[in-house]
């Protein structure tokens, strides 16, 4: 049974003077990901497929360096677009975030639509898993949007009860046959499946 997991890449680099798009692993989110990328139930993938976003990116590559297999990027594997904000301070982002996920129909301050960035990581998913390929497969991305993917793949309606643990670097997975869910969400270190 070929495996689908999503992994949210891990603790970043914040710097309110850099757009969000553009912010790298933190030395503490690196050595997570050089961890997870020791793994044997990695073993199994064929295919890393990153978000465009940089700290997606340099999750994917530590992970594909030691499977020694090629990433793809799909630019529209993108966290949901808060370009309208930019950077907001943690109290404020946990707020406007939550109202994201509890008015799926609406633009929250001019973020992305919860149900328009549903659609475009599902669409991203689906488009991958349709070729069929052999083997394992690793989404690495980001929490939102993981969430919106988690919430379709499981029959849920978007609510933020289904996010991710705080901290990121969080995955679960799902068969690729049927799309049933092996396992929600669970620590990087913990994921073993």
């Amino acid at each position: 049974m070929a495996i689908v997991r999503y992994l949210t890449h891990p603790q970043v680099q914040i710097d309110p003077d850099v757009p969000v798009p553009q912010w790298g692993l933190s030395p503490i989110g690196r050595a997570r990901t050089e961890a997870l990328a020791q793994a044997r139930w990695l073993a199994r993938t064929t295919q890393i497929v990153s978000s465009g976003e940089r700290k997606a990116i340099e999750t994917a590559e530590i992970i594909a360096s030691r499977l020694g297999i090629m990433i793809e990027i799909r630019e529209a594997m993108h966290e949901n677009d808060r370009s309208a904000t930019g950077f907001l301070q943690p109290a404020e982002f946990e707020q406007v975030a939550d109202r994201f996920f509890a008015e799926p129909h609406l633009s929250v301050r001019g973020w992305e639509r919860a149900i328009d960035a549903q659609a475009r990581i599902v669409r991203e998913a689906e488009a991958v898993l349709a070729r069929n390929r052999p083997g394992d497969i690793l989404f690495v991305g980001h929490g939102g949007v993981g969430t919106l993917l988690f919430c379709h793949t499981a029959g849920h309606p978007i609510d933020r009860v289904h996010d991710q643990p705080a901290g990121g670097g969080n995955l679960f997975a799902f068969a690729r046959d049927g799309r049933q869910v092996v396992h929600g969400w669970r620590p990087m270190e913990e994921a073993g499946a």
